[in-house]
């Protein structure tokens, strides 16, 4: 199961973000249609609070805050997306680094 949650109080990024979301989801769903997914936008502020975020819109996949306070491509929810979806599935470590994060010290 897939879930996953937009945060944000209902701008022109938070509605950006839903549809990327639901793009990637929607390639997702191609590739594997047995997929079980869900798809929510969360408004209420004290909702959003739960969750580390400081700016809005933030991507929440499977409880896990992957992006917050811009809209990223479609590819990189993708991305999110198949990490979370293994993750699920007990075949992926915790930590998700972004393509663009030197990783020389770890």
């Amino acid at each position: 199961m897939l879930q996953i949650k937009i945060l944000g109080p209902g701008c022109r990024n938070c509605y950006l973000l839903e549809q990327m979301a639901a793009a990637g989801l929607e390639n997702l769903l191609e590739e594997n249609p047995d997929l079980e997914a869900t798809l929510e936008h969360i408004e209420d502020p004290l909702e959003i609070q739960k969750y580390p975020i400081l700016f809005t819109p933030g991507l929440v996949v499977n409880e896990r805050l992957v992006c917050a306070g811009r809209v990223p491509s479609k590819q990189e929810v993708i991305r999110w997306l198949r990490a979370g979806q293994k993750r699920f599935a007990g075949v992926f470590p915790e930590v998700i680094y972004p393509d663009d994060v030197d990783r020389s010290h770890n």
